[in-house]
């Protein structure tokens, strides 16, 4: 991104929100008179004007790489801005008031993009405990190296078994298989478990024949049908499931005495 002084100063002056405002003391860097200026803070850049009015400002401080502490000096409630290495410039500031001074120490200490960093890492740390914690526990999460997952106190538990389904009727040609009528081809129940299988799960009730169609109903298969036949079928095969199912719970009534 290049800058010059015409975007810095449409930057300090446009209507975005400042992390903060206010006039304060500045230490000049060749005589040691203190001037008062107008300071606004927006990101990681300090700018001071003039006067509260000035439309393009003095100077900016880009606030990266810098420590912000309380210092001694001839003003009260003052504080410097340091910069790494030996020939970096120190800014000697000054407030009006002590809760002003840490106001802007503290607004000034988080104005870094490295103190923003630090920020972001811990939210990202405290996000993946959390994630760890609703999928109830830290085994399969892989978080990054070097960070910090609670495990859950206390004797783990054991998952609950499933309950075993039913079996799935074979299959001939994609169609059912309907050979489980009662007396077809049934093997006698010699485990003595009434409606249950031999690993003693509960057996299903048993599936109502297939009826094959009659001569005159295949001759007329392209023809719809009367709601009056639909309405016979209805009642014939309705008949013929509550027998099956009436028979299968006297045999499960049996089984459980």
């Amino acid at each position: 991104m290049k800058l010059n002084e015409r975007s810095l100063a449409f930057y300090a002056t446009c209507d975005s929100p400042a992390d903060n405002t206010g006039f304060l003391y500045k230490r000049g860097e060749r005589h040691t008179a203190y001037h008062r200026r107008w300071f606004v803070l927006k990101g990681n850049m300090l700018f001071y004007f003039e006067e509260r009015e000035s439309r393009e400002p003095v100077g900016v401080i880009v606030l990266e790489g810098c420590t912000v502490e309380l210092c001694e000096s001839a003003e009260d409630f003052a504080f410097a801005i340091r910069f790494g290495g030996a020939k970096s410039r120190t800014y000697v500031l000054a407030a009006e008031s002590q809760a002003a001074m840490e106001s802007w120490v503290k607004s000034l200490s988080r104005a870094s993009f490295d103190y923003l960093r630090v920020v972001v890492r811990e939210l990202e740390k405290q996000l993946e405990e959390v994630r760890c914690g609703v999928a109830g526990g830290c085994r399969g999460c892989r978080g990054s190296p070097g960070s910090w997952k609670p495990r859950p106190s206390g004797p783990e538990r054991c998952p609950e078994p499933l309950l075993a389904l039913p079996a799935i009727q074979p299959k001939e040609n994609g169609c059912a298989v309907w050979n489980n009528v009662l007396g077809t081809n049934q093997p006698s129940d010699s485990s003595g478990c009434g409606g249950h299988d031999g690993e003693g799960n509960p057996r299903p009730p048993p599936l109502p024949p297939r009826r094959r169609a009659s001569s005159s109903e295949a001759g007329g298969a392209g023809a719809a049908e009367s709601p009056s036949t639909f309405c016979q079928l209805h009642e014939r095969y309705g008949r013929e499931v509550a027998r099956l199912r009436q028979d299968w719970l006297e045999r499960q009534r049996g089984t459980q005495l």
